[in-house]
Order: C-alpha cells, then structure tokens, then sequence
C-alpha cells in the first residue's frame, strides 16, 4: 500500500465501527459473534470464558469479544463510578453496575448504535438502573474531567487509530486518585512488522497491537503513575493478552 493510499484516522474508525456493529446485529440476532480465528489463544477467543459463572443476560456472554477479565483486578468498591472503554454487549458495564451497589453508576461509551442498542437491552433484561451507556469516541469522551473513579477496558484500546489520544482522555477523566485496569493484546518486542501483522491477523488486531514497553511509554506521557503490565495468556504468534494497571496521582 502507498503512501497516498493508507487508510485515513477517520477511515480506521469506521471500519471498525462497522465491523462490531455487525457482531452486535449478529447477537442481537440470537448468534454467537466471533472475533478471531477459532485457535487463535489456546483456550479459544476468551470473551465469555473470561467470566465463568457470570450473573448476565446470555446475549451479553454472547457478544463479549474480549481478551481478559479486567474487573478481575479493577478492586471496584460500592459507591465508586466506573467507565468502560468499548462496552460493546454491557457485559463489563453490567457486572461493575452491580459491584458499586446502587450509590455508584456505571458508564459504558462506545461508537457503534448497534452495539448500543444490544448494551441497554441487556442492562434492561439484567434489571440494572445504575448502568448508563454513552454513544461516542473513546478519543473524545463525553464526560467532564475529574468525573470517573475507575477506568475500565477490555481488548479495545487497540482497535484506535490515536492511542495516545485514548490514554489522555482517560487520565483527563479520572478523578486525582483514580484508577486504570484493563486487558488488551501486547506483542513481544522481538517480533518483525511481518510477523507481528500474522498474528494480529489471527487475533483480529488489525489496527495493530503495542508492545509492554510501547503501552507503558504511552501511559507515562498521558500523566499516569504506578503503571504495571502483566502478561496473562499466550495468543500465539508473539502476542499475548495482558492486564495493564495506572493510576492518576493524587492531590498532594
């Protein structure tokens, strides 16, 4: 591809837009949607395998596309606001709604009216009134600074064009003290461009995949502190799904 032909930010977007608003209508539709090839990770695509015995609507397992569990490090105590980066069916916003007791909210923002559509009939079903959904850009949330306690993700962050632009906005949310826990794909710094394409390929990262040292770099430039990374299960190739944890200093 030439120089003059490559994809544009706003062309990435809607391509991924459009690809997991098709993974909703399937869910929607009663399907299971799937994101990667089936032996992509070892134990399958994760999504709901991430979650045993979760309390959720089917439809929400159904359509959970991600990489981890990232409420299983999120420590989410009663009364705190949670927002998920790419809520896609609810699952994570539904599971947090119910964490923080009826004193915390909620939010899940995402770009895609269908997924949109599919959250709020879960939350609807799930009978949960703390959890609201936002229609936007993860590059530009619509939430006033200070406004989250905690930040949540679960293998999102890498489908964005401007990355660093995700991390600012998340710490421009989070109130001082606030934190980030999510699960995304991170690629061994030893892989070459070929290589690393493969296996993002497989894993349907197409808009790329960070390495530890590249994720840990762009969270130290957005403001964040405390960052740690650590890999959890091998997603073959040279990636692995990972928990990456920050937080945003307190006031002194």
């Amino acid at each position: 591809m030439t120089r003059d032909h490559m994809p544009s930010t706003s062309d990435i977007r809607d391509a991924v837009i459009n690809r997991y608003s098709a993974r909703a209508r399937t869910a929607l539709a009663g399907g299971a949607p799937v994101d990667c090839d089936p032996d992509a990770f070892a134990d399958g695509c994760f999504g709901a395998a991430a979650y045993p015995g979760a309390d959720a609507p089917d439809a929400a397992l159904r359509a959970s596309l991600g990489c981890g569990n990232p409420l299983a490090v999120a420590a989410l105590q009663p009364g705190e606001t949670v927002l998920d980066l790419g809520s896609g069916g609810g699952l994570d916003v539904l599971l947090s709604a119910r964490r923080v007791g009826p004193a915390g909210t909620a939010y899940g923002i995402d770009a895609s009216t269908d997924m949109l559509t599919l959250a709020r009939a879960n939350a609807a079903q799930a009978g949960v009134p703390n959890a609201e959904f936002l229609h936007g850009h993860i590059e530009d949330i619509p939430l006033p600074a200070g406004h989250i306690d905690v930040i949540i993700s679960n293998c999102v962050i890498n489908l964005s064009a401007d990355r660093p632009r995700v991390l600012a906005e998340a710490y421009r949310v989070l109130r001082p003290g606030g934190r980030l826990g999510i699960s995304d794909v991170i690629a061994d710094e030893s892989l070459n461009p070929r290589q690393r394409a493969q296996a993002e390929q497989r894993t349907g990262c197409t808009t790329g995949t960070l390495t530890s040292a590249g994720y840990r770099d762009l969270l130290t430039r957005a403001g964040f502190t405390g960052i740690s990374i650590t890999t959890t299960h091998e997603a073959g190739g040279g990636l692995h799904s990972a928990i990456i944890q920050a937080s945003k200093a307190a006031v002194a």
